[in-house]
């Protein structure tokens, strides 16, 4: 957008524009970068960000210079992902995919540093794990966690690695950094990820993502068992049930934004 037509954005719509850029962009951004896109004076852009950041929608990064949703857009994102004519399809979808699978299926959305279930369906077993709805589970010990790790820009990975305290909630758990990022470099090439009892012992999880029309990951599907139930190698058994679940949600979000 140019100089001139910026002029004839409405100032109550430049807030929901510097949003949607934010959204469209997909990784922290910085206001230049936005206001590329948008053209308004160089004060304006970052009063704006000053604005989204001080109410809690936007959250300056650890680099000082790059900007991510904040807690109230992530929550709105939440609430949009769940409203009840989607939801209602989401979970016909995931209920099918526990029956066929025949253990627990979940929906988990990245937060700024965890993975946050955003729907789930039970197994019928009497032996459970229970994680449930709003549980918020670590990026680098869970399969959703490190799907959605390795979506990232290498640069946002690497300052995440640096800076997380790689503790060890089982004897599993990676925590060399080094052994974390070829796992992760490896869940990036295969599209898919597994928690090998890293999180908790004896369960084993398999997450796939589910992708926005642009293809980015946007939120994550998973089921996960008791290790007395099933191992690694029975879970990946179930990939292409997963991943043509992780399509029709995909189709979910695709058909709620097409125009009417």
């Amino acid at each position: 957008m140019d100089g001139d037509k910026s002029a004839t954005i409405p100032t109550n719509l430049r807030l929901l524009l510097v949003i949607e850029e934010i959204a469209r962009a997909g990784v922290p951004v910085t206001p230049t970068e936005v206001n590329a896109h948008l053209g308004l004076p160089k004060p304006t852009i970052h009063r704006l960000f000053s604005t989204l950041t001080d109410e809690g929608f936007l959250q300056q990064d650890i680099d000082g210079r790059t900007y991510s949703p904040g807690p109230r857009l992530r929550t709105l994102a939440g609430g949009v992902l769940s409203s009840l004519r989607i939801r209602t399809a989401r979970q016909a979808i995931l209920r099918r995919l526990s029956r066929e699978i025949g253990e627990t299926c979940n929906i988990a959305l990245p937060d700024r540093d965890a993975m946050i279930y955003l729907e789930r369906v039970e197994t019928e077993w009497p032996l459970r794990i229970q994680l449930p709805i709003g549980t918020r589970v670590p990026f680098y010990c869970t399969a959703s966690g490190k799907l959605y790790l390795s979506s990232l820009a290498s640069n946002h990975l690497k300052s995440y690695v640096a800076a997380t305290r790689l503790e060890a909630h089982t004897p599993n758990t990676l925590t060399d950094p080094d052994a974390l990022m070829d796992e992760l470099s490896r869940i990036r090439s295969q599209g898919y990820a597994l928690d090998r009892s890293e999180f908790m012992d004896g369960m084993v999880a398999l997450a796939v993502p589910v992708q926005d029309p642009n293809g980015r990951l946007m939120v994550t599907l998973s089921f996960h068992a008791p290790t007395q139930r099933f191992d690694a190698d029975q879970a990946l058994s179930c990939l292409d049930n997963l991943k043509q679940a992780a399509a029709a949600l995909a189709g979910l979000v695709e058909s709620d934004i097409e125009p009417a």
